[in-house]
Parts: structure tokens; C-alpha cells; sequence
């Protein structure tokens, strides 16, 4: 009799649902000690819904094919200069940010889907983690060998795991994910699942590789578009996860509105960095800010949150902050990069008068009342040799560790600010999101690393500045950081393009 041939269905659910046992010789609470840690109540464990049903030999030879494309592009722009084809040498600075900020994020959500993958006793959440903690593996291995190739040309790169864990702006993110890391498992897929992944990714993603096409970074387009077909199964994971506990029972519903409102604050506070980089960072520019705000929150968020709205989720928790914030953030993050980049591994500079006109007409109701006068003074002081560095250590956010340079939205011309006091200690906050989030654990957030304090207690390598940004940052001093203009990076640039102007020359002259 010929063996009848397993299909797709039978066969995921022989390599994943059917590889769990029964727990005869210990308890199940002892094996799944965190499963109720939380407060989530569930039920029935059968009911998780896969949303790609995968089986690993089917998973590796799809992956197995994106990697052979994706090398061999990567191989040939290398062989071809890429680097040369870029719009412009400040563009690179866009993906020193992305390297230093993002990729490390991608490692950590990598380890954190593979930790809490085990705290689950329901078999398919086990198996979705484990296979999203594999992708998440693999974009941080090729993200960083796209932008290995920049590092043999451009400074900044050299030494980003270091920097990862001690530059001031990149506590932003690892905060965010060290937070999530260290929360019970079910906030931790609400957070990375279902927060960022499906709420927010398109903010980072999309402006990400389409401002990376837009200015000829072939590299990141092509890592990007290895990454997008994964993205898309994580967002559809991170929706599943929100519906199943929410189906689960009725006493989760508060629990994942918290979580909702905490980790959409965060997430907004942190794509600031996105938002600086699209208005401010890409030559060729492919929508401003409140743009994408408009399209990829607003349109898709009120969509999204009226589908949730049935088992009684509302939208997040100042959400209308952040819908005016879209006038003002970019302006004010690259504000404080300008303020500080001799104290970051990658260069600033003030917009070209083309550049503060798109602004302008992108930014109507806010930028030339606010915004424009601030840059030209600037740029009247770096004329006169008198570039402006602020010599002071900023105040940091408790919460999301952003210096507070953030303003009211109804006085955009008043820092916005925030206290709360804990076991005597006064805590400093940017907003009433980041106040509110600490005020509810903080016990929490009372450890939080903070680069200023650190400095200021000695703990940074030294006693000055200078000595915090060559020994403990590791900066090449004058080649990492300070101004675009009169950079290694820019008088390499016009080298390489003086040179290229020749050869064109001589080739069409033969």
C-alpha cells in the first residue's frame, strides 16, 4: 500500500503543534512559571492561529534563496564603487544611524523573541517565536554586512557594538529594548509583536529603504527588501497575538490597553530618530515626516484601532500628542543632534537654502514661524567661524532617555516638562506619556542607566568631555563627529568626484 502523501496543513502540524508532550512529572505552573505572571488569563492555547504556517525545511530553502540574491547584489555593488553612486557623502551619515541605532535593536528583539519564546505553554506561540527570533538573527547579520562595505570609506562605522552600549543617543534605543526585555513575555509580544512590528514598523522601514533608492544606496534597498517578505509575517504575528489574548478572556482586555498605550509612546519617542533622518538626512528626499505620519499612523492606525475597537481597545493613549508632535519632532531631534554632534559618531550640518525651502512648503502652519529663523542664525555663525556646539551636559528623560529639548505642542516655543517624585528622589520626564509610564512601575525606571548622570559621577573614563568622547565612546575626534563641512568624510568625497569628473572627461575626449 503507497504512503499517502502528507499535505502543507498536516505536515506544519506534525513539525511544530505535535512535537509538545505531556508534563507527567512536574507541574505544569513549575515548567511555565512567568505564563501567569503578568495577570493574562488563558484559556485555551489551542485556539493561537499561525499566520504563516512554515515547517522548518520549508522556511530554510526560502530564506536559503533570499540570501543567494542578496549577496550577489551586494557582491556587485562592492565590485562597482556603490559608494560613488550615492547622491551625496551626507546621506551616508542616515545609515551610520541606522547601523549604530537600529541594527543592535534588531539583535536584541532576536534574543528577546528567543527568551520568551519559552514561557509559553501553548506550543504554536513557541514555534512563531523561535521562528521570528531566526529572522530577526538574520537581518542584523545582513544589515551589517551591507553597510560593511561604507565602513572601508566612510569614518563612524569602526566600532558600533562599543558604542552601542555608551553613546548618549544610543540609550534611546537600547532603553527601549531593554525595557522590553526585561518585562513578562506577554508585554514583551505586545511591545516588539504588535507596538512596533505591526503599529510602527512602516514609519522605520519604509522611508528607511525608499530613502535609501531615492539616493542610490543599492545596499540598503536590497537588504531591505530581504527583510520586507519577514516583516510582513511579523506583522501579521504581532496582530494574531493582540486578537488572541484579547479572545482569551475579558480580564486581559485592560491589561493589553496599558501595555497599548506604554509601548505606542515608546515606540513614537524613539522613531523621532526616523523623522530627523527623512526631513533632514537624505539629499533626495521622498516624503517629510508628517507625511508618513499621515499615512502609515493615521490612516492605517484608525483603521487598525476601529477593527479593535470590538473586543474594547481604544486608541492609544496620547495619541493626539504624538498626531501634533508630526509638526515639530524632526525639527527639534535634528535640533539636538546639531546642538551635540561633537558628541556623536556621525556629522550634521545646516540644511542648503533649497533644503529649507522644501521644509517650508512641506511644513506651512510651523517651520518658517519656529524653525527657519533657528537654522539661519546658525548657519550666519558658522559663517562668521563661529559654528555653534552646546558646552553643556542636557537633561535627560527618566523614561525614554532623550534630552529634554522637546516642546508643548500648544507653546512650541516652551520645553515641555514633567516631575514626578519617588522614595524622595525628584525624576525629570519630557512629556506626560514618559511620566505616566514611569509613575505606574517605578521601581523600574529609577535604575535606569543614564549617560549624563553617569558622566557627571565619574563613571564615563574621565573627569571632561573630551575624555568621555575619546576614551569611553571611542571617537576618532575630528573624523567621527563635528560638522559635515570640513569632514574627512566630505574631502574624501569631493576627491573622489574631482577624480571621476576627469576620467569622464578624458573618456569622451578619446
Amino acid at each position: 500500500m503507497s504512503k499517502q502523501k502528507l499535505n502543507v496543513k498536516e505536515k506544519y502540524r506534525l513539525l511544530t503543534r505535535d512535537l509538545d508532550w505531556e508534563y507527567s512529572y512536574r507541574d505544569r505552573k513549575e515548567i511555565f512559571p512567568f505564563e501567569e505572571y503578568e495577570g493574562i488569563k488563558i484559556t485555551d492555547w489551542s485556539k493561537w492561529e499561525d499566520p504563516f504556517r512554515l515547517t522548518m525545511d520549508a522556511y530554510w530553502k526560502y530564506q536559503a534563496e533570499k540570501e543567494k540574491k542578496l549577496y550577489a547584489i551586494l557582491d556587485a555593488f562592492a565590485q562597482n564603487n556603490g559608494q560613488l553612486n550615492v547622491t551625496d557623502a551626507r546621506y551616508i551619515n542616515a545609515i551610520k544611524l541606522f547601523l549604530t541605532g537600529i541594527s543592535p535593536g534588531e539583535f536584541q528583539a532576536a534574543m528577546g523573541f528567543a527568551h520568551v519564546g519559552r514561557q509559553y505553554g501553548g506550543v504554536g506561540a513557541r514555534v512563531a517565536c523561535q521562528m521570528q527570533a531566526i529572522d530577526e538573527l538574520r537581518h542584523v547579520q545582513t544589515q551589517i554586512h551591507a553597510m560593511s562595505h561604507y565602513n572601508k570609506y566612510f569614518d563612524g562605522f569602526q566600532d558600533f557594538p562599543h558604542m552601542h552600549d555608551r553613546v548618549w543617543y544610543l540609550s534611546v534605543p537600547k532603553s527601549f529594548f531593554d525595557d522590553a526585555r526585561t518585562a513578562g513575555p506577554f508585554e514583551f509580544l505586545v511591545a516588539i509583536g504588535f507596538s512596533f512590528e505591526y503599529v510602527l514598523t512602516n514609519l522605520l522601514f519604509v522611508p528607511f529603504m525608499s530613502g535609501a533608492a531615492y539616493n542610490g544606496d543599492m545596499a540598503t534597498v536590497t537588504f531591505g527588501f530581504s527583510a520586507q517578505s519577514d516583516e510582513a509575517r511579523h506583522m501579521t504575528l504581532g496582530l494574531e497575538i493582540i486578537k488572541f489574548l484579547l479572545e482569551q478572556h475579558p480580564d486581559n482586555v485592560p491589561i493589553v490597553q496599558r501595555w497599548i498605550n506604554k509601548w505606542f509612546w515608546r515606540g513614537t519617542r524613539m522613531l523621532a530618530l526616523v523623522g530627523m533622518m527623512m526631513d533632514y538626512m537624505l539629499p533626495n528626499k521622498v516624503m517629510s515626516w508628517k507625511e508618513a505620519w499621515e499615512v502609515y499612523f493615521e490612516e492605517a492606525g484608525e483603521a487598525l484601532f476601529k477593527d479593535l475597537a470590538r473586543y474594547g481597545i481604544e486608541m492609544p493613549s496620547y495619541a493626539a500628542t504624538a498626531i501634533a508632535e508630526k509638526e515639530h519632532i524632526s525639527h527639534q531631534a535634528w535640533a539636538i543632534f546639531y546642538n551635540y554632534t561633537h558628541a556623536a559618531a556621525f556629522h550634521t550640518w545646516v540644511p542648503e537654502e533649497k533644503e529649507l525651502d522644501w521644509l517650508s512648503e512641506k511644513y506651512p502652519d510651523t517651520f518658517d514661524k519656529y524653525y527657519r529663523p533657528r537654522f539661519e542664525k546658525w548657519r550666519e555663525m558658522e559663517q562668521a567661524g563661529e559654528r555653534f556646539y552646546n558646552p553643556t551636559l542636557p537633561m535627560l528623560c527618566q523614561t525614554c532617555q532623550i534630552p529634554m529639548a522637546f516642546t508643548e505642542m500648544d507653546d512650541p516655543t516652551l520645553i515641555s516638562y514633567r516631575q514626578s517624585v519617588f522614595d524622595g528622589e525628584r525624576y525629570n520626564f519630557c512629556s506626560d506619556g514618559c511620566k505616566d509610564i514611569f509613575d505606574y512601575e517605578p521601581q523600574k525606571y529609577v535604575s535606569a542607566w543614564l549617560p549624563v548622570h553617569q558622566i557627571y559621577q565619574g563613571n564615563c573614563g574621565g573627569a571632561d568631555v573630551e575624555t568621555v568622547l575619546r576614551e569611553y565612546y571611542r571617537l576618532n575626534m575630528g573624523a567621527d563627529n563635528l560638522d559635515y563641512h570640513g569632514s574627512p568624510d566630505e574631502a574624501r568625497w569631493n576627491e573622489w568626484h574631482d577624480l571621476q569628473s576627469a576620467e569622464d572627461k578624458y573618456r569622451k575626449a578619446s
